[in-house]
């Protein structure tokens, strides 16, 4: 998106492109909603455990009728958290086999196919969550590309500090 496509259609107020969003969510009700526990910041989880992380826990649920929501997570057991996705991904199910004496789910199953294919809603994730990690740090662009420079600074700072010792020392051999 443009930086005006971007300004007109979701930022609210007055706000750059390189603030973070903010939750308009009543931190007391979202308790109420989500079991007595706030919900998670996404764009939080994006940056402390990784885009591959979330990726696969936004894929992961799965029909569980143990759970309070009727879900479960392979990335996070027993998540207090609904399947949102659910509607477009389809309702999935654990296969489980037996293992040396354990469960181990082998594989998920869609049992009730949802709005969109598989690979609509791969991709779909696959965008969310780059918006997701973008949206945790929007600086990252431009600290990665300052971080080119500093880089390139502090090697021939490297340089010049060599240069400048063996003249110092050149006296005392």
């Amino acid at each position: 998106m443009s930086d005006e496509e971007l300004i007109n259609e979701i930022i609210v107020g007055p706000k750059t492109v390189f603030d973070s969003l903010t939750n308009a969510m009543d931190p007391k009700e979202s308790q109420a909603w989500f079991l007595g526990v706030a919900p998670p910041d996404l764009s939080l989880i994006a940056r402390s455990r990784g885009a591959d992380w979330l990726y696969t826990y936004l894929r992961g649920f799965y029909l569980d009728d143990s759970r309070p929501y009727g879900v479960n997570n392979t990335v996070y057991k027993d998540v207090a958290m609904p399947n949102v996705l659910g509607v477009l991904q389809g309702q999935q199910q654990a296969i489980f086999e037996k293992q040396d004496g354990f469960e181990v789910m082998e594989k998920l199953q869609i049992v009730e196919p949802g709005s969109m294919s598989a690979e609509e809603f791969d991709e779909a994730m696959s965008d969310l969550v780059n918006f997701l990690v973008y949206v945790g740090e929007p600086s990252q662009l431009e600290r990665v590309r300052m971080g080119k420079y500093v880089i390139l600074f502090l090697l021939l700072f490297l340089v010049v500090a060599y240069l400048l010792k063996k003249e110092y020392w050149r006296d005392i051999h």
